[in-house]
């Protein structure tokens, strides 16, 4: 394990968020993001560029912001939300250790690519996702099991009960045990830990820059869900895949509007 982390090398400067969302006139920036949103991608970099694994000590909040120009109560924020991605640990008392659960992803051949704010790279999540996706719904609707059918069935009405009653956080787990199972009733290992990686990317991305509420989104993914289940169910593998389709182009439309709202109001 690497405990002593060497912060100011590894990690690379970082103007304030006062400072980033300014340009050489003084006139606001269009594409200021939030300073927590680049401080927790900056130590995501530094985590993989540094080949950190699970136990390994991370830099004080105190010399992180020092490092990267910014403030301590920004580098809390991102810490926070890091921590609840299940990317670090924080232990009173002894300091930030990188997690070791399994949405740790920078050992594996993703982490020290995917940047959770990049509009380009959230793009190319979701082709990755819709192909994935696409192929594991098309077995899953000559596959499935009957336990497998109603494991996705739950799943489905359960993501309407969250909706129903304004629950995200039943809504955000139904969601992900529906395609979960989906990729599971595809039988094929392979998929199944694409799908898996894919959606725990998604995650860091949704957690880091876009805070869901429930709207009239969530309500067409419910109907979605639907689509995509009665055709698993029915053993009809093309219209499994092009309600798979249709559901994570909507999503992503979604995506980008809420990134256009709050990029340019």
């Amino acid at each position: 394990m690497n405990d002593t982390p060497t912060t100011e090398s590894a990690l690379p400067a970082q103007a304030s968020p006062a400072e980033a969302a300014m340009d050489g006139s003084g006139e606001e920036r269009r594409d200021y993001r939030p300073g927590y949103e680049i401080v927790s991608e900056q130590i995501l970099e530094f985590i993989a560029a540094e080949h950190l694994v699970a136990g390994d000590r991370l830099p004080t909040e105190h010399d992180l912001a020092k490092t990267l120009n910014t403030s301590r109560a920004v580098v809390r924020e991102a810490v926070k939300i890091l921590s609840a991605l299940g990317r670090i640990r924080a232990h009173r008392g002894r300091g930030l250790f990188v997690a070791d659960d399994e949405g740790m992803l920078i050992t594996s051949r993703w982490g020290g690519f995917f940047r959770p704010v990049d509009l380009d790279h959230v793009l190319m999540l979701f082709e990755f996702r819709k192909v994935q996706e696409t192929a594991a719904a098309s077995l899953a609707a000559t596959r499935a099991t009957p336990a497998e059918l109603r494991t996705i069935e739950i799943a489905m009405q359960q993501c309407r009960h969250g909706v129903e009653h304004s629950q995200v956080d039943e809504f955000n787990q139904a969601d992900e045990d529906f395609h979960t199972a989906v990729a599971t009733a595809a039988h094929n290992a392979f998929l199944l830990s694409s799908v898996r990686d894919a959606r725990r990317l998604q995650r860091q991305s949704s957690a880091i820059g876009i805070h869901g509420v429930l709207g009239e989104a969530a309500k067409a993914a419910v109907e979605e869900h639907e689509a995509i289940y009665r055709a698993i169910r029915d053993g009809r593998p093309e219209e499994a895949a092009a309600a798979t389709v249709m559901h994570l182009d909507r999503t992503l439309e979604d995506y980008r509007r809420e990134i256009q709202r709050r990029l340019f109001g």
